[in-house]
């Protein structure tokens, strides 16, 4: 890795905050370990992503950074651009993705910081079936909006609220979404299109982050002459003090996961890997549910679906 100090870290959008959390992370993290940072952000489109990621690995040699640090907007990973910022001699560490070329390119390239970084995914998806099996009465219709199906982040959450709802009589209307407000209601919105959506009464919506649960609860309230409950429990996932956790204490939304910035752990498994330890493979950060399960419970009790 010769003697290059500096990191670039890809991001998705600088419009979502959680994606701005783990960029601020990052940033904090190359400066406590003495690294330069330059950080990227995609705009959620892959094409551009990938141009940006070239761009360094394409520098001259003395220009190239020790470390790319990336969110791909490309759910498998952008596995291309990894083996050719591997064979530049640049370490590759992802972001929330799970992809089984890593461990191939571990083991070709030992030398080099080669890892994924993220929260564990699937004990998201379990938290959020448990809180949905607090707010939602048995067999009542429930919305849940994803992330980009082709993600892993997407399909490890999906699975692990299947498994936590098991025989709970809950069977989610499953919509997808790209992370952002506007998709979360554009998903929505597509649903209430359909005439199987006609005389629905949706007890909860839960969207697999924050942004969405806020886009998706206006275009559900906003729809008139359908009969909808007085309230519908939303979930969402994040949970930022000024995000999720302000809208869960505002009563925007009844309940979110935190998830931890992951931008700042791959930054210093990069600065250790530096220093000569040997990274691990993947590191898995856990989520807490906001408010606690017994705090969820009781509010529940003190204030039931259906009324204001």
């Amino acid at each position: 890795m010769g003697e290059a100090r500096r990191i670039v870290a890809s991001f998705l959008t600088q419009d979502q905050e959680y994606q701005r959390l783990q960029a601020d992370d990052a940033r904090q993290a190359a400066s406590r370990e003495g690294l330069r940072i330059d950080v990227l952000f995609a705009d959620n489109n892959a094409v551009l992503q990938i141009q940006q990621l070239y761009g360094a690995i394409h520098a001259a040699p003395e220009d190239r950074p020790c470390a790319i640090v990336a969110e791909t907007v490309a759910g498998e990973g952008l596995e291309r651009v990894a083996r050719k910022a591997a064979a530049s001699g640049i370490g590759w560490v992802l972001i929330n993705r799970t992809v089984p070329y890593l461990e191939q390119l571990r083991a070709q390239f030992p030398q080099l910081p080669i890892a994924s970084v993220g929260t564990d995914q699937a004990e998201v998806g379990r938290i959020q079936g448990a809180q949905l099996k607090v707010v939602a009465p048995r067999g009542s219709a429930v919305l849940y909006v994803t992330g980009p199906r082709d993600t892993s982040v997407a399909q490890e959450r999906l699975t692990g609220l299947q498994e936590a709802l098991g025989a709970a009589g809950l069977e989610p209307k499953v919509l997808e979404g790209r992370w952002t407000e506007a998709s979360g209601a554009e998903a929505v919105g597509r649903w209430r299109r359909l005439d199987t959506s006609r005389g629905v009464a949706v007890a909860a919506l839960a969207c697999q982050n924050d942004a969405m649960a806020v886009g998706a609860s206006r275009a559900l309230q906003d729809q008139p002459g359908d009969r909808l409950p007085r309230r519908v429990a939303v979930l969402g996932c994040d949970g930022l003090p000024e995000g999720g956790r302000k809208l869960v204490d505002t009563g925007a939304l009844t309940a979110t996961i935190v998830t931890p910035s992951n931008g700042g752990p791959a930054v210093q498994l990069v600065a250790r890997a530096l220093r000569g330890a040997s990274p691990p493979a993947s590191l898995r950060l856990a989520p807490a549910a906001y408010p606690s399960m017994d705090e969820l419970v009781r509010r529940t009790r003190e204030r039931p679906l259906g009324q204001p």
